[in-house]
């Protein structure tokens, strides 16, 4: 009888996260995809190969490949070292130093795109170098963007590696770098594959970045089927990009799915962290010049935001105010920054709801390949055009009972969505950690499942689900692609102020696109400040 109930609330449990994703993500997304592949009412496979076969897909396509390739490849060159110097050493400083590395990750790409054209800008600090417009620069601000993700993850797998095993190969007289050749390397080696195939999951994805730099000249996948959704209407050539998108993403978590089952736990408190030795200089050094990298491009959105033509002062600041010049928008942008801090508070507490549900069925022994399958299914935001979410919301959450296209819930629930996958991957890891005999001896002393969960469970995850909250709330806050299209203009959140200032002409527009830019960086680094303060790993779980 108590293993029936257990199972009846297991799946109870289960129906709620399973139903909002079949609602607000497979519906839409589904419905996006039969636009496309039933375009008069018919089936008609052969339109989707079609548009496979055009030349500029063909140049979008190898865009995406090399720009991710190229923008991985150097992430991980640049990130090993530092997450050796950040999760290896002990010195002054380290956590800020690790909050700082942490902070472009959760960065609204729309302000990373402005703040790298800024940098490389003919009047910016690096104009000199002629980046702007070059794809070199798109590869560097994807990489800008992605760095933290090796160094948390590859961090990750160096702090597992217990040092004794490379002091035992050092006393048999291996040098250093045969050390690293034979021990280090690989132990490592599954991290730095984990690492890769998530980064080239987020280049190959990325949004905002490459519509701000990219302009006219360079697309990759997810901007040209925001051209071709909303530009020219060619919903069978978005599907055909959607489903290629899908399938090669797919792969890609099913790759650092299975990498990621061979993470080692680790017992910290044994864990002897040594100082630099001055042997360290060099990485030490490296890691300075990464956090100047990394740094260089917000210090030059700082200065911008600072600047009106000739004059320096606070009067960009106290333009957002309004509506800028020749009303460029309908609401003054802080109206927009307030919108963004409902839709973010909204989202985040959706998601971790729905999250920790999820992250509470995937961490139970025993689980076996319906508990695989459960994860790998709210893993699939991650592998889908957040453009696809948006314009699916429209075009299938617009008749009773899910005529949604006025509600205030619409964009919080499509950054829900967005920001489920994270919640899952930084709880999940937490509750897999708790010893199930401590489970089974409260129920043995006759606690019931809630009052295991409250005592047992809850004291190890309250971090990280606080941690999950921060991570939602700041990823929501700088979501573009899906709410680009579902933000209307009397309620528009701050990365789309930010774009439509971009796209309207005026020294005081742009200015007030730096400072606005300024503004939402600065909400997101304290997000992020509070949340390492937790000491979570979160992207390391990816």
């Amino acid at each position: 009888m108590t293993s029936l109930r257990s199972r009846a609330g297991t799946a109870a449990l289960a129906a709620v996260p399973l139903l909002a994703l079949a609602v607000f993500f497979l519906y839409p997304v589904g419905g996006m995809l039969a636009r496309g592949f039933w375009p008069e009412g018919s089936f008609a496979p052969g339109r989707v190969l079609e548009v496979l076969a055009r030349p500029r897909v063909h140049r979008v396509l190898w865009f995406t490949l090399w720009s991710a390739a190229a923008a991985t490849a150097v992430a991980i060159v640049t990130g090993v070292p530092v997450a050796f110097a950040l999760h290896r050493l002990r010195f002054p400083g380290r956590d800020l130093v690790r909050a700082l590395v942490v902070v472009p990750f959760v960065l609204p790409t729309v302000v990373v795109g402005v703040a790298f054209r800024q940098l490389i800008a003919p009047s910016g600090p690096l104009g000199r170098l002629g980046l702007d417009g070059t794809a070199t620069a798109i590869v560097a601000a994807l990489v800008f963007f992605n760095v933290s993700v090796v160094v948390r993850t590859v961090g990750s797998f160096w702090e597992a590696i217990d040092p004794r095993r490379e002091e035992a190969a050092a006393a048999l007289g291996a040098s250093p770098a045969q050390v690293f050749r034979t021990v280090t390397l690989p132990a490592l080696l599954p991290g730095i594959v984990s690492a890769a195939s998530v980064v080239f999951l987020f280049c190959a994805t990325s949004f905002g970045v490459v519509l701000t730099m990219g302009g006219l000249r360079y697309a990759n996948v997810e901007t040209e089927i925001y051209l071709l959704t909303t530009q020219e209407l060619d919903l069978t050539g978005a599907a055909a990009l959607s489903v290629l998108q899908v399938l090669v993403i797919s792969a890609l978590l099913a790759l650092s799915a299975r990498v990621r089952r061979s993470v080692v736990p680790v017992d910290r408190t044994t864990k002897r962290v040594p100082r630099p030795r001055r042997a360290h200089l060099p990485v030490l050094a490296w890691t300075a010049a990464v956090v100047v990298f990394l740094m260089a491009p917000l210090a030059s959105l700082v200065v911008a935001s600072l600047r009106r033509g000739e004059s320096w002062g606070l009067q960009n600041y106290r333009a957002l105010g309004t509506t800028g010049e020749r009303n460029a928008l309908l609401v003054p942008a802080t109206q927009g920054l307030a919108n963004s801090l409902q839709v973010a508070l909204v989202a985040s507490l959706l998601a971790l709801s729905l999250g920790a549900a999820v992250a509470f069925l995937v961490s139970r022994p025993g689980g076996g390949r319906p508990t695989a399958v459960l994860d790998g299914l709210f893993m699939l935001p991650l592998g889908v055009s957040a453009v696809t979410v948006g314009f699916g919301f429209l075009i299938t959450l617009d008749r009773p009972p899910l005529d949604l296209r006025t509600s205030p819930m619409l964009i919080p629930i499509a950054q829900a969505m967005v920001a489920l996958p994270l919640v899952v991957r930084t709880v999940g890891p937490v509750l897999r950690s708790v010893d199930d005999r401590q489970r089974q001896a409260a129920s043995s002393l006759g606690a019931g499942p809630l009052r295991v969960l409250l005592t047992v469970d809850l004291p190890v995850a309250w971090r990280s689900l606080l941690a999950a909250a921060g991570f939602a709330f700041a990823v929501s806050l700088g979501e573009f692609g899906a709410t680009s299209f579902l933000a209307r203009d009397d309620r528009p959140t701050l990365p789309v102020v930010i774009y439509r200032l971009i796209g309207h002409p005026g020294a005081e527009n742009f200015g007030m696109a730096m400072a606005a830019s300024v503004v939402l960086a600065a909400t997101t680094a304290a997000v992020m400040f509070a949340v390492q303060r937790l000491r979570v790993g979160s992207m390391g779980a990816f």
